[in-house]
């Protein structure tokens, strides 16, 4: 495979490197931690502050999410790998504004590890560090052990909303609580068509046979529930829907927010022509998409795929998800407009 690579064991802090020279009008590096990216006027006096972080591989996340009124510093992880817990202590420490810090982040066995130990860190510095873990993706466990599920595209949507209510002046518990009902509303799944390789193997990480599909398939290439046949976008659009609904508690007359990510590698034209699917099939179940959000949100290198995520709206999920932010990732005007 060719790629833009110069040696692939720099391509994380090359990344990094880059990426605050695009967005240095948002975003600066950490002046002690090349591996933690802060929003500025960060830490802001009074204010919660909202950590993540994660495993490179999926820009714009993590670091992508970074900004004002989303998540104030980002711990950044190699390929697919958790960052350090050195890194999620050096985003906490930067983050408290002296009112606590949340650090929402995704269901992987190193990031619970690693958040724990720096939260144990920075109690022992007097820091409050209240934390909430997002387990959106479906098909990753069944409904009884829901505990057990991934994080994956749903974390964008608990940021927004995290960050939204931090920007208002809520308290500590407070964020995480809204936090919480966040990822509690939100269901996911994804479906993969090609895999993707990290720079420096040779080959592929995982097998997808030409004219199959895995359905279920987590981002960093964790088998899904099944490989079938693969189908028109129509076909797969109803059964991310399927999925995703069967799971839920919706009816008709509630609202939803709706984020279809593509993978890395999936055209955009495409990720519209299953969307408009989606939406018809909420339409159909009279349900009422109150914001969509549709691009490459939460991408896994170059994967062929897409992922569906919908949260489930009230009236305070609803006007925390339209509240004003700017980040590189994803910005949202409060008149609208995103």
């Amino acid at each position: 495979m060719q790629r833009f690579v110069n040696d692939p064991d720099d391509i994380v802090d090359e990344t990094v490197r880059g990426f605050i020279k695009a967005h240095g009008d948002l975003v600066r590096l950490h002046p002690n931690n090349d591996r933690v990216v802060v929003a500025h006027g960060v830490p802001a006096r009074g204010r919660v502050g909202i950590v993540t972080g994660g495993g490179s591989g999926h820009e714009p996340a993590f670091l992508g999410y970074v900004g004002r009124g989303m998540v104030d510093a980002v711990a950044v992880g190699e390929l697919f790998s958790s960052p350090t817990a050195k890194a999620f202590l050096e985003a906490v420490r930067v983050a408290d504004g002296g009112a606590g810090v949340c650090v929402l982040y995704g269901n992987y066995a190193g990031d619970n590890m690693n958040v724990k130990m720096a939260q144990r860190m920075a109690a022992k510095e007097g820091i409050e560090v209240l934390t909430v873990v997002a387990n959106d993706d479906v098909c990753s466990a069944p409904p009884s052990e829901r505990a057990k599920r991934r994080g994956v595209a749903g974390e964008i949507l608990m940021w927004k909303v995290g960050g939204a209510k931090a920007a208002l002046g809520a308290s500590a518990i407070e964020v995480r609580d809204t936090a919480q009902k966040a990822i509690d509303a939100t269901r996911s799944v994804g479906i993969g068509l090609g895999p993707c390789t990290l720079p420096a193997n040779s080959g592929p990480n995982f097998t997808i046979e030409p004219g199959t599909m895995e359905v279920g398939i987590g981002h960093h290439g964790e088998p899904g529930t099944e490989v079938v046949a693969l189908e028109t976008a129509d076909r797969v659009a109803d059964r991310m829907f399927d999925i995703v609904f069967s799971d839920h508690d919706l009816s008709s007359g509630d609202r939803v927010c709706v984020l279809l990510s593509g993978l890395g590698a999936t055209p955009v034209n495409e990720l519209y022509v299953l969307y408009d699917r989606v939406e018809r099939r909420l339409a159909e179940a009279g349900v009422a998409v109150h914001r969509a959000f549709v691009g490459n949100y939460f991408t896994s290198l170059e994967m062929v795929g897409a992922t569906l995520t919908v949260m489930k709206l009230d009236d305070e999920l609803a006007a925390l998800i339209d509240a004003d932010a700017q980040s590189p990732g994803l910005s949202v005007r409060a008149t609208g407009g995103q």
